[in-house]
């Protein structure tokens, strides 16, 4: 009750502020589709109307099917475009995975559809190294069904070579190919950058906002590895959420099959654009593309073309 009254506070200010037209929030870290539907029911109360005015809402009133898996499902299609435009792809490749919400848990499930192995995961409590593979059921029920500890895992698998270590800094060390970190802000730095090259990571791309310091994305750089930041690498949730509001619009319910299409495609998109930024401006760090400068670049030029397109500059 107090969390439904929290939410509906909060609302009761910020749909001044807040429409279809305007701005459109959406769910983020402790912020799912539990507080987004209260939020969204106070609006519809104040404002009399139904609108998208959120995403990430239930699919009983307006929500898209593969919202929840779009940011996991999307860094996986974002990093297997990467890696093959590089001559790699996921499959076969160990992959090391921080987290275990929605970003984390759909990425595992993704990467493992690709052909990876996924061997750990964490929360803010610790993280699981499981050599065998995760069990990806098993953590969807501890973590999205009893909302329990990620610790729980190892005592309730039937893998028997599972370790759990509390903190969760020392995931880095696990030997991968590929790291994707998918759980919170600088979580990634300068001394697990210099382990992850050590133990011949050759890509890490951001499921998470900024989890990796300038100082460690630096390092992975000049050192060779493929590294792109979340700007580019976790687009695939806002770019369902504005899916989502395609639906709305037209007052159409797409397939997850649809859906999930659509946000492969967009994110193929995103990199075939920073990729080509890169090139174009001759961006290159450590014998390779140099991606956040792609991203960074291709960011910029929508907007000011943009801008000035509409008399802004």
């Amino acid at each position: 009750g107090e969390v439904m009254r929290f939410c509906q506070s909060f609302m009761t200010e910020l749909c001044k502020h807040i429409g279809p037209d305007c701005d459109v929030p959406a769910g983020d870290i402790g912020t799912g589709a539990r507080e987004v539907g209260y939020m969204f029911g106070q609006y519809k109360r104040i404002r009399n109307e139904w609108s998208g005015v959120l995403t990430g809402k239930g699919l009983t009133f307006g929500g898209s099917l593969a919202r929840t898996e779009a940011t996991g499902y999307g860094l996986c299609y974002f990093t297997n475009e990467m890696l093959k435009a590089n001559g790699k792809s996921l499959k076969d490749q160990t992959v090391v995975i921080s987290g275990s919400g929605n970003v984390a848990i759909y990425a595992t499930e993704k990467a493992t559809e690709f052909g990876a192995k996924v061997v750990a995961l964490s929360d803010s409590s610790g993280y699981i190294h499981d050599p065998d593979g995760i069990e990806l059921d098993l953590v969807k029920q501890i973590k999205e069904v009893e909302r329990g500890r990620i610790k729980e895992y190892a005592a309730r698998t039937s893998h028997k070579n599972v370790t759990y270590t509390e903190g969760c800094s020392g995931i880095w060390t696990i030997k991968c190919d590929i790291a994707l970190p998918c759980a919170t802000q600088n979580e990634l730095f300068l001394e697990d950058a210099k382990q992850l090259v050590a133990n011949g990571c050759v890509a890490v791309c951001e499921g998470a906002n900024m989890p990796t310091t300038l100082e460690a994305t630096k390092y992975l750089q000049e050192n060779g590895v493929l590294f792109v930041g979340g700007k580019a690498a976790n687009a695939g949730g806002v770019a369902t959420s504005a899916l989502e509001m395609s639906q709305n619009s037209e007052r159409l319910h797409w397939t997850f099959e649809e859906v999930d299409g659509k946000l492969k495609g967009i994110m193929e998109t995103i990199y075939a654009n920073i990729s080509d930024a890169a090139k174009r401006y001759n961006a290159t760090v450590g014998g390779q593309a140099d991606y956040v400068a792609g991203a960074n670049i291709a960011g910029f030029e929508k907007v000011v073309n943009a801008m000035l397109a509409q008399g802004d500059c």
